[in-house]
């Protein structure tokens, strides 16, 4: 129960922010967006109707035909997500920053429409429209959510050429590759860690300094050389950035010529990091 209390408040908060990114910065600089907030932008400006009103509207329909593709708690935080999205549109409908430099209007459109949506789908919501699209993409071909979103926010973001002109396309275009990477990061972690594949002929003296020195776990894999055909030992380990310097002190003075491998990753769960 608690955790939804919590996950209630990010989708509440998200939604509030994407409003503000779309009422404060894209439409009073005439900027496009993408997916169904895009199309509700353009019916505005073509004929003044209620962007959270057109919005509530095309996204029940889209949530309608793609609910079979979104789990039941997914289904209720999307419904949750698009009324509040569509109500904090209306409510801060007029809302202006006096600027009038439009490509910072436009950086920040992206932030905040990248903050909102991220914090939405962190959680397990959606907010309708091209998520669900970019869901369907993400479960059958593999693409990942963010991405998805961005190729079918483009398709709506190329429409308004003809409403926008293209200046403001192109800093619409490069509003929308900002929020992308924003939502990218606030969707897959803000816990960066390197995990580090070791490959040595003394992996234990390595794993028994990691051990006494770092003070971190070291998973053990057998594994063998696909030409030499010998079994090794092959180390797993999961540090934060600042201690990679440190990890790669102790491999190179245990063995030169240790093979090592450091790859990015996010949101790492489990005893020493956070919890699940």
């Amino acid at each position: 129960m608690k955790k939804r209390i919590v996950d209630i408040v990010f989708i509440a908060l998200g939604s509030l922010i994407f409003a503000l990114g779309v009422n404060l910065f894209i439409i009073p600089n005439e900027l496009g967006e993408g997916g169904v907030t895009g199309i509700t932008i353009i019916a505005y400006y073509l004929f003044e109707w209620s962007p959270g009103l057109v919005n509530l509207v095309l996204n029940s329909l889209l949530l309608i035909v793609g609910y079979r593709f979104l789990s039941k708690t997914t289904t209720i935080y999307t419904i949750i997500a698009v009324v509040l999205h569509s109500l904090f549109l209306h409510l801060t409908k007029g809302w202006s920053i006096p600027s009038d430099e439009i490509v910072v209007n436009a950086i920040f459109g992206g932030l905040f429409v990248g903050i909102g949506i991220g914090l939405i789908i962190r959680v397990g919501g959606t907010t309708a429209g091209t998520t669900i699209l970019a869901r369907i993409t993400h479960k059958y071909l593999g693409w990942s959510i963010s991405y998805g979103l961005l190729f079918f926010d483009l398709i709506v973001a190329f429409s308004s050429y003809f409403i926008i002109g293209a200046e403001k396309l192109m800093l619409t275009i490069m509003m929308l590759y900002i929020g992308t990477k924003v939502m990218e990061f606030i969707i897959e972690g803000l816990n960066p860690k390197k995990a580090v594949t070791i490959i040595s002929d003394v992996p234990d003296e390595i794993a028994q300094q990691v051990n006494d020195k770092m003070n971190r776990g070291v998973t053990v894999f057998a594994g063998s050389g696909y030409y030499t055909k010998m079994q090794k030992d092959i180390l797993y380990i999961v540090i934060s950035k600042q201690e990679v310097v440190k990890l790669k002190k102790i491999v190179n003075d245990a063995d030169k010529s240790a093979f090592v491998a450091i790859h990015d990753v996010r949101d790492v769960f489990g005893e020493g990091f956070g919890r699940i």
